[in-house]
């Protein structure tokens, strides 16, 4: 898997890059602000993009929005020590597929894997506040079954696992999540999640 990291602190940077080789991730380039991140994105077309959101130049933000204006594919996962609505709010807006906190350094592989495979990713203290975010516009024409799937869909959960939280079938799961997609005029479980988290349902 190749990443690349984004900080403008050299020595968080370095940090990192020992981190993840130690866990077998191959770190292709970094960069120091989003718009060395862009140049970096373009030139490496990396697997996954390590992208801290508070930098003096060219924030996170901006760099999430740059990016996947150039490839709408892209994968972006915000590392930070910032928890505040506000950023992850713009983050999810952006098109960022996970949110982590710096502090929560174990979770950095599972996190990085898990956007590599198509999944969305929030540190647990951010899903809540992301969760908070979408349920302010919650979709009007689900039943309460059909949002609680959706939830846990949006927590990063597959079938199975949604189907031993709420003691379902796999296939009953299967048919409330077509049902989802169906009523949402979403394409897949992906852009359901996204835009259940952005609250563009």
């Amino acid at each position: 898997m190749r990443v690349i990291v984004v900080d403008d602190d050299k020595i968080v940077v370095k940090s990192l890059v020992t981190i993840l080789g130690a866990m077998g991730i191959d770190v292709v380039g970094t960069a120091s602000n989003g718009k060395e991140a862009l140049d970096e994105f373009k030139r490496l077309h990396p697997d996954v993009v390590l992208l801290d959101i508070r930098m003096d130049e060219y924030d996170g933000i901006w760099a999430t929005e740059k990016i996947i204006e150039s490839d709408k594919n892209a994968k972006i996962l915000l590392l930070t020590t910032f928890s505040e609505e506000e950023y992850i709010k713009n983050a999810v807006e952006k098109g960022a597929k996970g949110y982590i906190l710096k502090d929560n350094i174990e979770d950095l592989k599972p996190a990085i894997e898990a956007v590599y495979n198509g999944k969305i990713v929030f540190d647990p203290d951010v899903y809540k506040i992301a969760i908070n975010v979408a349920s302010e516009k919650k979709p009007e024409n689900l039943t309460k079954r059909e949002l609680e799937v959706l939830e846990l869909l949006a927590d990063g959960m597959n079938n199975k696992e949604i189907g031993e939280k709420l003691f379902l079938s796999e296939g009953t799961v299967r048919n409330h999540v077509s049902q989802i997609l169906l009523k949402t005029g979403t394409r897949d479980r992906t852009e359901l999640a996204v835009k259940y988290l952005k609250g563009k349902l």
